[in-house]
Parts: structure tokens; sequence; C-alpha cells
């Protein structure tokens, strides 16, 4: 899916199609994460719960009060709103701090440590998403730049999920989870590539 992406949003004829395509792909891709899960206690789905809806409504208050990220607003490509932000967002904010949180939890490291540490590596991620997604249409900044604070956020947002991830008590392991963190860094940073080749 990811390598269909690549090429398919790199090719003027077949770009509209496969940025339709990328609500579908989310949630493909958390489908095939879920797979790969292990533990369905009930501590598990108040975290998918928690992360959906904190990562939705954050983005409903930085989209209506310019909060948290700066001001931007939502295109179409992402499909159905709600208060003016794409269902998927939730979907998206869930399956990156899953993946992030997963793979830093294989760590030898403290709680706070590694909550500090996923939401770093989730920034840095970010860092590679916004120039994509902008030029894609999926949202747009209402400044010349992409702002600082709209990484700040980030950071502060997803922190205060992985805190729930890690105190919640679930096994976190997934043997999915590095490899399609991989592909999220990879396709985000060869079409950042050829943006700039572009």
């Amino acid at each position: 899916m990811y390598l269909a992406g690549l090429i398919g949003l790199n090719v003027p004829a077949t770009a509209t199609l496969f940025e339709l395509l990328t609500p579908f792909n989310l949630l493909a891709s958390l489908g095939l994460l879920l797979l790969f899960h292990t533990d369905w206690r009930p501590a598990f789905g108040l975290y998918c719960i928690a992360a959906f809806s904190l990562g939705f409504l954050a983005e409903v208050l930085g989209v209506h009060t310019g909060l948290l990220f700066g001001e931007y607003s939502y295109g179409t490509v992402l499909g159905w709103k709600v208060a003016e932000v794409p269902l998927i967002i939730g979907t998206n904010w869930l399956m990156l701090t899953y993946l992030c949180g997963s793979v830093v939890d294989r760590l030898p490291l403290r709680v706070p440590l590694k909550v500090l540490l996923a939401a770093g590596l989730m920034t840095l991620l970010d860092v590679l998403i916004e120039p994509v997604a902008v030029h894609m249409g999926f949202w747009e900044w209402h400044t010349d730049t992409i702002p600082l604070s709209n990484y700040l956020g980030w950071y502060g947002v997803s922190a205060v999920v992985f805190l729930l991830f890690y105190l919640l008590p679930f096994r976190k392991t997934n043997l999915l989870a590095p490899l399609l963190l991989l592909l999220q860094f990879l396709f985000f940073g060869l079409n950042g590539v050829a943006l700039l080749l572009g």
C-alpha cells in the first residue's frame, strides 16, 4: 500500500485518486496493526478511546481557536468532518501514538522517559508529515510557514496520550509496530524528497 501510494502520489495522472485513498490507507493500516495486538483487556479499549478522542478534540480546539498548533484549516481530501475536523484524524492520532509508544516501550526506561522519548519520536515524524500533507491538500496553514507552535502542540498533546498509554495496564508489544512506523517515516520522508526535487 505504501509503495503504491508513494508512486501514485508522484504521478500527475494518478495523484488526485491516491490522495482520496488516504483515509482508506489509514483505516487499513490501523486494522492491520490491531490484528497484531495481543492483549484486549478493557484498559486497551480505554486507551484507544482516549487517544482517538484527545487527538480529535485537540484538533477541533486548534482549528477553531488557533490554540495548541497555530492557525490552520482542513481541506476535503481526508473525508467527513465533524466541527471542521475530519473524523479520520482521530484514527491517525490513535495509530501514531500506538506505533511510537509500542516501539519506545522496548527500551529499558522508566515511564517518564518513555513518555518524553515517544512524544519526541512522534513530533519528529510530524516534521516529515507537514510539508507532504500541505502539498496534498490535507490541511493548510494560515501563515507563510509552519509555526513552531504546531510541533510544540504535537509534543504536548501526544505526551498526554503517551502517559495514558504507559500507565494503563495492557501489553504494549506489537510485532507489526516497528515495520509500520518505519514505513511511515519512509513514506513521508521520500515524498518530502520528491517535493524538493519536483
